[in-house]
């Protein structure tokens, strides 16, 4: 049987989560604000105009950090963090420290927003908001926002809480990750702004390979002397098919061609060809056996030469013993706002929880929007989530002003 929460958290969390509700519609412009400005993960002006006003809602709502840094992405959208002092026991600047981590990228190439249509009909009567980067995951960097705000105003003491905003997870946090890593260590505890499971916490996600494979073949006029070529193109063609036969679905194993170029004219057998491949595996035995499997794959053409950049990019992550008093302290929060539970699940996406989860440090990822299609046209959230999801953040945080005990 749950035992009730005692009479004054309970107070606390109910004011907690109707103030929430009072500044919902605040916290759904901020959220449209972010989604108005694109930001695809190759568009670096783009991402600089995001992260700029990213930078400045911050302030908007919190006001001027204690700290803040910016380190350059390189070709990728440059990562900022952003530090605000703590008022909890202990210490000057708060007893615990809390990173919330959230990217401000998307899939999305610049020009989707034309025509996106925002407001979306529900089956189930609920109203949707759409748009490109909603729900993964510009709603959750206005919420993590907002939870401090809103934890603040409860005058309740707090942690150090650090927001670190990157502009790369989508293409695999290259240059982002030293930073999580390194920030993530200075912490107690992550929490991860991305999207819900359908109001679920995400405490088990894949790891991922971004693979390049590249085939070498030999250029012949297609007409004169086709005998003469080697074609990059059908060899490569041919791995893509073998490849795809080394996913194991029920191993929670899968492999993906999403990119495929070569060739350089109709009339030329093509000398090169090369594949972007997306792998997910949930253990290190699928991720050893998929390179084993992988590399003694044969091509009907010895002429045709095949490189392999097993690129793996993030490890598979599980509940570690560090997070599961983390899970647990969310859970208590939930009950004492009146949830029925907070359920948690894994999912086949990564995130850049997997690196914290991947260090042995507490973490929860899945704080953000309630909604779904991510990376899909016409990706959503419930507006009418905004404020649970909001208060939930917020209450964690005010139960981390001193760090977790296992």
């Amino acid at each position: 049987m749950t035992e009730s929460p005692a009479p004054a958290a309970s107070a606390a969390a109910s004011a907690l989560t109707a103030r929430a509700q009072e500044v919902s519609s605040r916290i759904v412009d901020d959220i449209l604000t972010l989604v108005r400005q694109e930001t695809s993960s190759y568009d670096l002006p783009g991402l600089a105009t995001g992260l700029d006003l990213l930078r400045e809602l911050t302030v908007q709502r919190l006001g001027r950090p204690d700290h803040e840094h910016r380190y350059p992405g390189g070709e990728c959208g440059d990562t900022l963090t952003l530090t605000y002092a703590g008022t909890g026991t202990g210490t000057g600047t708060g007893a615990g420290h809390v990173l919330l981590v959230g990217h401000y990228d998307t899939v999305w190439p610049t020009g989707t927003l034309a025509g996106w249509e925002q407001l979306r009909p529900s089956d189930d009567g609920r109203d949707r908001l759409s748009g490109p980067g909603i729900f993964d995951m510009k709603t959750g960097l206005a919420q993590g926002i907002w939870a401090l705000k809103l934890a603040r105003e409860s005058g309740a003491p707090l942690p150090t809480v650090t927001f670190l905003f990157n502009g790369d997870e989508e293409i695999g946090s290259l240059s982002s990750r030293p930073v999580i890593e390194e920030t993530a260590q200075k912490a107690d505890v992550t929490l991860v702004l991305e999207p819900t499971a359908h109001g679920a916490v995400k405490t088990a996600r894949k790891g991922t390979g971004i693979f390049q494979v590249t085939a070498t073949g030999v250029e012949a006029h297609a007409g004169l002397a086709p005998q003469d070529g080697a074609s990059a193109i059908t060899a490569l063609s041919e791995f893509v098919v073998a490849a795809a036969k080394v996913a194991a679905p029920d191993r929670g194993t899968t492999i993906n061609t999403g990119l495929f170029r070569g060739g350089s004219a109709i009339n030329v057998i093509a000398g090169q060809a090369t594949a972007g491949v997306d792998i997910r595996v949930s253990s290190e035995a699928e991720q050893a056996r998929v390179d084993e499997e992988l590399d003694a794959i044969k091509v009907s053409d010895p002429r045709v030469r095949i490189d392999i950049d097993h690129a793996w990019n993030r490890p598979p992550m599980t509940l570690n013993a560090a997070s599961a008093p983390l899970l647990a302290l969310a859970r208590e929060v939930a009950r004492e706002q009146g949830r029925d539970s907070l359920p948690d699940t894994a999912v086949g996406g990564a995130s850049d929880a997997n690196f914290v989860a991947a260090l042995g440090l507490p973490v929860l990822c899945g704080m953000g929007a309630v909604g779904d299609g991510a990376h899909a046209q016409g990706e959503f959230i419930y507006p009418d989530t905004v404020p649970a999801q909001t208060a939930l953040v917020a209450g964690v945080l005010g139960h981390l002003t001193h760090p977790l005990r296992g």
